[in-house]
């Protein structure tokens, strides 16, 4: 009899860490993979990104609708419950073996704590890390604790999962799952990737994500145009081609995706899309000459990519990072000055503190094994320092 191992994916981001975890769970003859779709993949606004899933050649067992029309605090606290409602359901129907998770969304925790309740084993993908400004930063410790397993990206991840009294037996760190795409995708070249976006790029590609900071209700768009006028600054200097991608599905995410479709609009050489695909993403990263934003994939992906860095304000403060991550505030004259800095950067001996790559691999390893042996959800509480 092979073993259900569950993977719950609600983003494209997060299916794209996500991917090869599931390819070597569907790849071996002992396992069988099920696929939970949720969230921003099921919305029209966000792209309909399970087709990407199935396009891949995945199998969508079941898709949780949840997401409200509203992003207020209220729109996704009722997004949350219905995600909870959703997922019941589905579990109920696959009774998997173990369900598998990756880092900090409200869909994530509604699955997971969907997940504890059914007895349901967890393992969780990028715990440990910490950032500022959004309520995914608590989320992400909850499910922590909610799990039995852990695949932490970096040391200092493996130390604070400890710390939340988890037992280093089952706390792993293998590096970023974001390393093997690296690895296993085919990233498209400078030629493939204009004539997939019907696009010429004639001048250095500036890359931007920007999400929002719901534990700070109201700051994200004055952030957001602080950020714009730095660009416009910019502009008045030198030519570039601007990148802007969809901003996700937390509080105040559908206001900044409005400002940015209208500036891309109005201004020269600024174009914004709702879904660009991990493998389109990915390549225009390696192109660019700047990653600019707030997004997690600067921190995880960029220096992979030899492409630096301009991380803005706090949401991902304290989270580890290579040297080619320049971090400023939310200020327009401090951004012009670092995006100039990082425009003049070498990415020559920077430390790629997210591993060298084959994470999923030894994930899934760890998954099976873990799997034979029956884990107890019936965790002891490990106290972090005491002998």
């Amino acid at each position: 009899m092979t073993r259900k191992i569950c993977v719950i994916t609600g983003s494209r981001a997060e299916y794209g860490l996500l991917r090869w975890v599931m390819q070597g769970v569907k790849d071996d003859p002992e396992l069988t993979l099920q696929m939970v779709a949720t969230g921003m993949h099921l919305s029209p606004r966000f792209g309909l990104t399970y087709q990407e899933i199935e396009s891949d050649g995945f199998d969508i067992d079941r898709k949780v609708e949840m997401l409200t029309e509203s992003d207020t605090p209220v729109g996704v606290a009722k997004s949350m419950g219905n995600a909870m409602i959703g997922f019941a359901d589905a579990l109920d129907e696959l009774r998997p073996d173990i369900i598998v998770v990756l880092g900090d969304r409200f869909e994530i925790l509604s699955a997971a704590l969907a997940a504890n309740v059914m007895g349901l084993p967890i393992a969780h993908i990028g715990g440990g890390d910490v950032g500022r400004g959004t309520y995914d930063n608590n989320f992400r410790h909850c499910i922590s604790k909610l799990s039995s397993l852990h695949f932490v990206t970096n040391e200092d991840s493996k130390l604070r999962v400890i710390q939340l009294g988890e037992d280093p037996t089952y706390v792993f760190n293998f590096g970023s799952t974001a390393v093997d795409n690296f690895q296993l995708l085919r990233i498209l070249s400078k030629d493939e990737l204009q004539n997939s976006l019907n696009l010429k790029f004639e001048d250095d590609v500036l890359l931007m994500t920007f999400h929002p900071l719901s534990a700070n209700p109201g700051t994200s768009l004055k952030q957001l145009a602080e950020i714009l006028n730095a660009i416009e600054t910019l502009r008045h200097s030198r030519k570039f081609t601007l990148i802007l991608t969809n901003a996700n599905a937390d509080s105040e995410g559908m206001g900044i995706n409005e400002v940015l479709r209208q500036y891309a609009k109005i201004s020269t050489d600024t174009y914004f899309f709702d879904d660009l695909g991990q493998v389109r993403y990915l390549s225009i990263m390696k192109l660019a000459k700047v990653v600019i934003g707030n997004s997690s994939s600067g921190i995880y992906e960029a220096a992979y990519c030899m492409t630096p860095t301009v991380n803005i304000g706090n949401r991902q403060e304290g989270r580890t990072a290579p040297a080619s991550v320049i971090h400023c505030p939310a200020k327009s004259e401090e951004v012009v000055a670092s995006i100039e800095q990082a425009l003049k950067f070498k990415m020559v001996g920077i430390d790629m503190v997210y591993g060298s790559g084959n994470t999923s691999t030894q994930i899934v390893k760890v998954l099976k094994k873990q799997i034979l042996q029956r884990i107890n959800i019936d965790k002891k509480f490990y106290d972090f320092g005491r002998s």
